[in-house]
C-alpha cells in the first residue's frame, strides 16, 4: 500500500476510512496538507496514486491519470474502458478497509477534478452501502449509463458536491449538468459553490469536515 498510496491516521482507533482520489496529473501527495487542515485523527485516509498514462487532451503526453481525457467540454467522447479499470483499483480499495475491519458504511468516497468523477462514478455503483460521496470541481462520468448500472445499495448515500464559480477548468455549467442527473435519479446532493477557481479554500474544508463528521460519527 505504502507504494500505491499514501495513508494517514493509520492508527487501531479510527472509526471510519476516507478513500481520497487526486486530480489529473498530480499524486496522492496533494491532498495530505487538506487531510492535515480537516483534523480529523479518528479517520483514516488513504491517497492513491493513479497510474501514469498518455492523455489525450495534453497531446498524448504521460502523467498521472485515472482514465485518458479526449477533452472536457460537454459531448466530449471518454474513456470508458480506463474508467471500468480504475473503478475496479478502487472497489479493490474499498475491500482493503473493510478487510481490516472497517464496515462500508463508514468508508467515505472522494475525490477532486478527475479523481470527483471516479469518486461518483465508483460509489453509485457499489454493492454495499458507503457512508457518503465528497466529488470536489468535478463531473459526473458516463451519465448515460448510470440509470441501468447503479446500485440499489447507495440510492440513498449522501453527496457533497461542490465547485468553483470561476473554475476554468471544468465549467461550473458543466458540473451543474452533472447535478441535474444526479437529482433526476433521486439522489439527494449536498451542492456547494465557492467564489474560487479550480481549487480548494479553506471555507470549503470547513464545510468538508461538517460532512465528514456527521456522516462518520452517525455511523458509529
Amino acid at each position: 500500500m505504502s507504494e500505491s498510496a499514501i495513508v494517514i491516521n493509520n492508527t487501531d482507533d479510527i472509526i471510519g476510512s476516507v478513500i481520497w482520489l487526486h486530480g489529473l496529473g498530480a499524486d496522492g501527495h496533494d491532498f495530505s496538507p487538506v487531510v492535515e487542515l480537516l483534523n480529523l485523527p479518528m479517520l483514516r485516509f488513504i491517497l492513491p496514486h493513479a497510474p501514469h498514462r498518455p492523455v489525450t487532451m495534453n497531446n498524448g503526453y504521460e502523467m498521472r491519470a485515472w482514465y485518458d481525457l479526449f477533452g472536457l467540454a460537454m459531448g466530449s467522447p471518454e474513456d470508458a474502458t480506463g474508467i471500468a479499470a480504475t473503478q475496479l483499483t478502487l472497489e479493490q480499495l474499498i475491500q482493503a478497509e473493510i478487510d481490516q475491519g472497517i464496515p462500508s458504511h463508514q468508508i467515505v468516497i472522494a475525490g477532486f477534478s478527475q479523481g470527483g468523477a471516479m469518486a461518483l462514478h465508483t460509489a453509485l455503483r457499489y454493492h454495499k452501502p458507503l457512508a457518503g460521496v465528497i466529488a470536489l470541481s468535478t463531473y459526473l462520468p458516463l451519465k448515460a449509463s448510470l440509470a441501468l448500472e447503479k446500485s440499489t445499495a447507495n440510492q440513498s448515500i449522501s453527496i457533497f458536491m461542490a465547485h468553483g464559480t470561476q473554475d476554468e477548468v471544468i465549467s461550473l455549467t458543466t458540473s451543474q449538468a452533472s447535478l441535474s442527473v444526479l437529482q433526476a435519479e433521486g439522489y439527494q446532493v449536498k451542492w456547494h459553490e465557492y467564489a474560487i477557481a479550480h481549487s480548494v479554500s479553506m471555507a470549503e474544508i470547513d464545510d468538508i469536515r461538517t460532512f465528514l463528521t456527521s456522516r462518520l460519527n452517525s455511523c458509529r
